[in-house]
């Protein structure tokens, strides 16, 4: 799967989408959902709750592994993806549209400026 352009990534293999007046999309990247095998589980916070970049913000669990999910940048969420309770496996057929896992209203929209683009992402997954 391509990786597409109009994201922000991070090391940990989380993805950000800016949406409109300071929020953006949180979920994890096709290279995550692939290496973690069939998804069973997503822990999410509650909305309302308050992050600082690097935090973890829940966990994914499948099949071979449970894995922590970190925050790219620091903010308020405002929405989850409550789809996803019932449908898990939505982060294996839709990493990067229908499963997304949180809205996020951005403390400093600036700083998504300082995540990995596209290009630098994929050059960090063939590492």
């Amino acid at each position: 799967m391509s990786i597409p352009s109009d994201l922000k990534y991070t090391k940990e293999h989380e993805w950000l989408k800016v949406v409109a007046d300071g929020q953006a999309l949180i979920g994890i990247t096709d290279f995550a959902q692939s290496s973690l095998g069939d998804i069973t589980f997503v822990e999410m916070p509650e909305v309302g709750d308050t992050f600082a970049a690097g935090d973890t913000f829940g966990v994914v669990e499948s099949v071979k592994a449970a894995s922590d999910l970190f925050m790219p940048v620091e903010g308020e969420v405002v929405e989850v993806n409550e789809a996803l309770e019932d449908a898990p496996e939505t982060l294996n057929e839709s990493p990067y549209e229908a499963g997304w896992i949180l809205k996020l209203k951005l403390s400093d929209p600036s700083s998504a400026e300082e995540l990995l683009e596209a290009g630098a992402y994929e050059a960090f997954t063939k590492e």
